[in-house]
């Protein structure tokens, strides 16, 4: 009896990433305009971004159905497999509900639907872990347990570089934001408890926003037995920065992990965008 381990394209893997893995990825949608594309499938992070900058139309996301979850539960099901679901945020997405409801109507118990409560490479540290496990010959029901010791110190922090996306994707207002960009401000934000985003500092300038998403990541010390992953957004000269800044603050990085983020959080936080995923210290 194997193990399936399942993921959503909100952890921004490559598609040769998810071929070493011997994992599946279910990808989201991305609309723009009528035209829609397949998270991972359809388009890559850079056509998706060319045409979040160039183009008329404002993208839009959309949560995998249950059908695509119930296709995968019912071939493990067949082949007397199990399954970890290791998928977005609940308080992001549907995605997670969609997959419980495909697996009450596949009627198989053998199936783990973890919520990440973080998104991106957040999602990646928890599917590397169970892939080393399900490798290493641990059951379904001890590597869910250990995903699920690990979620509350996942940590990300993350500046934005502009509120134009949150205004457009209708989480900010418009005239906030252009008042913020006029400022020049910067916003940092992470996640909670729950999954859910917040702000936690804002800033004037890049070289601020910088210092102050270094000075919390120190706060909160990392646990360097686990992957550091450093994100950005399309450009990653703002990322660059904040590499430098974490390294004068005492984060030794002797070969950083540098990962762009797709379309899924890209379409609300635009481009230029930059941060760090990590497990904090117990």
């Amino acid at each position: 009896m194997a193990i399936r381990i399942i993921t959503d394209s909100a952890a921004d893997y490559s598609a040769q990433e998810i071929e070493k893995r011997q994992i599946t990825c279910i990808p989201m949608t991305v609309t723009f305009g009528s035209k829609e594309y397949l998270d991972g499938r359809d388009i890559t992070k850079d056509q998706f971004f060319k045409l979040l900058t160039e183009g008329e139309d404002f993208p839009k996301t959309s949560q995998p159905s249950p059908s695509c979850f119930l296709e995968c539960f019912e071939e493990a099901k067949k082949a007397g497999d199990s399954v970890i679901a290791i998928l977005i945020s609940s308080a992001l997405s549907g995605t997670f509900q969609n997959a419980v409801l495909a697996k009450d109507m596949a009627d198989y118990e053998d199936i783990f639907i973890v919520d990440s409560k973080i998104a991106t490479l957040g999602m990646r540290i928890l599917v590397d872990r169970a892939v080393k496990m399900r490798d290493a010959g641990h059951t379904a029901q001890e590597i869910t347990t250990e995903l699920e010791k690990i979620i509350p110190r996942l940590r990300l922090f993350a500046g934005l570089d502009t509120l134009e996306y949150l205004a457009k994707g209708g989480r900010l207002s418009k005239t906030t934001a252009a008042l913020g960009n006029l400022a020049n401000l910067k916003p940092i934000i992470t996640f909670t408890e729950e999954g859910g985003i917040t702000l936690c500092g804002k800033q004037m300038g890049i070289r601020h926003a910088c210092r102050q998403a270094a000075k919390l990541t120190m706060a909160d010390e990392p646990d360097m037995d686990w992957p550091l992953y450093l994100l950005y957004a399309y450009d990653q000269k703002n990322c660059a920065a904040f590499l430098h800044t974490l390294q004068k603050s005492g984060l030794k990085l002797d070969t950083p992990k540098v990962r762009g983020i797709g379309p899924i959080i890209g379409t609300h936080i635009g481009t230029g965008a930059f941060g760090v995923v990590y497990v904090a210290k117990e």
